[in-house]
């Protein structure tokens, strides 16, 4: 199984395209968005290309291929523009392997504050905008970082998981930073 992890959309019409494509050139077979989808937020700079509704239409048609979580951003205005619910404040992923991915934004949970998981299971969140991938314990951290917003001196990137390796990669294919999940 193929996923690809995006995050921090803000809104941002142009990001969104961008995305998409890379989404559609990777082969990945479920697209998962970690928050903070339309809304920009009140501490974030209004992102070039802000189109909201857009966004909104470009997503839609996927649908049936998108898993999504709340962010801090994120609000019921915004939902009822989404064919896709993105209210959770948190979802799971099981994969074939009885691994778990705890999917969340990160703004309620974290690696520092999350239910209770088992070893080996991977907590994926988004929020810092910045990109994680590592093995802290007995529990991996992954976070994407931001396909609209990136911090810390960081590229735009999004996230796959494949051929069981988590990896954050740029838009310029350059992988920014990844982890092997144990067998």
């Amino acid at each position: 199984m193929k996923l690809f992890f995006a995050s921090d959309i803000h809104g941002c019409a142009e990001s969104t395209k961008i995305m998409l494509e890379t989404f559609e050139q990777s082969g990945a077979e479920h697209l998962i968005l970690l928050g903070d989808v339309l809304n920009h937020g009140p501490r974030n700079a209004l992102p070039s290309g802000y189109a909201p509704i857009e966004v909104a239409e470009l997503l839609n048609p996927y649908g049936d291929r998108i898993t999504a979580v709340r962010g801090n951003c994120d609000s019921d205005v915004d939902q009822m523009l989404l064919d896709f619910p993105m209210m959770a404040d948190y979802n799971l992923v099981l994969l074939p392997n009885g691994r778990r991915l705890f999917l969340t934004h990160g703004h309620l949970y974290h690696a520092d504050k999350h239910p209770r998981l088992r070893a080996g299971d991977v907590i994926v969140s988004g929020h810092t905008h910045l990109p994680v991938a590592e093995k802290k314990d007995e529990l991996y951290q992954f976070n994407p970082g931001s396909i609209t917003i990136p911090r810390g001196d960081h590229q735009a990137s999004y996230g796959l998981l494949e051929d069981n390796t988590l990896k954050v990669v740029g838009f310029d294919g350059s992988i920014i930073c990844a982890v092997a999940l144990d067998e």
